[in-house]
């Protein structure tokens, strides 16, 4: 498989994912101002969306959107549990976190790397996303991670979203919980592997 990938991307989340599972993937890196791959192919050749994660198949097949390709990865690696079983309640709740981050913390956070939003529409969702951070700190007493003590691929994309807090200056320090859960996922070998591989560490 490959993943193409912009460092620092929502393709962060898949890319961490596919170290979890123990899978044998190459990455590329893309330039999404050009549109052109690391090897000077055209992103949009393998995605007519033009954007990343794009994921490539052993047969060719290629898969888009992070949440979907992550839940993808997981499947294919049942044994390392980054999803719970199809048809258990537990799987929805994981679908559920993996729907509330793509709508909630995606969408909230993209628009802030944009300089030509308003200052005012920037403070307004800025103030937005603190109280989501609050509820992400609640959801998260007692619990190591999103699901409770296994690590799953909900937590993959929460902690790529909270990178992007990190790079907007949000104070994450406020939230007790949500802080050291940070600190718990940026610690798992995989995902150390995957912030150096893309040279953010």
């Amino acid at each position: 498989m490959k993943l193409y990938y912009k460092a620092g991307a929502c393709s962060l989340s898949p890319h961490i994912v596919l170290r979890e599972a123990g899978l044998d993937f190459t990455i590329s890196k893309v330039d999404l101002v050009t549109k052109r791959t690391e090897q000077g192919e055209s992103l949009y050749q393998l995605n007519p969306k033009g954007q990343v994660p794009t994921l490539v198949l052993d047969d060719g097949t290629v898969l888009t959107e992070g949440p979907v390709i992550v839940q993808y990865i997981a499947d294919q690696k049942p044994d390392r549990q980054l999803l719970p079983e199809p048809g258990s309640l537990a799987r929805y709740e994981a679908l559920e976190w993996l729907n509330y981050i793509a709508t909630e913390l995606h969408r909230g956070l993209s628009p802030l790397f944009n300089a030509k939003i308003p200052d005012e529409y920037k403070a307004l969702q800025r103030e937005a996303m603190s109280k989501k951070f609050s509820y992400l700190d609640d959801s998260l007493k007692n619990k190591q991670f999103l699901l409770g003590q296994r690590f799953s691929v909900a937590d993959a994309y929460l902690f790529t979203m909270l990178t992007w807090a990190k790079v907007l200056k949000f104070d994450l320090s406020q939230y007790k919980e949500l802080s050291g859960y940070f600190e718990r996922v940026a610690a798992r070998p995989a995902v150390d592997a995957a912030l150096t591989a893309e040279g953010l560490k």
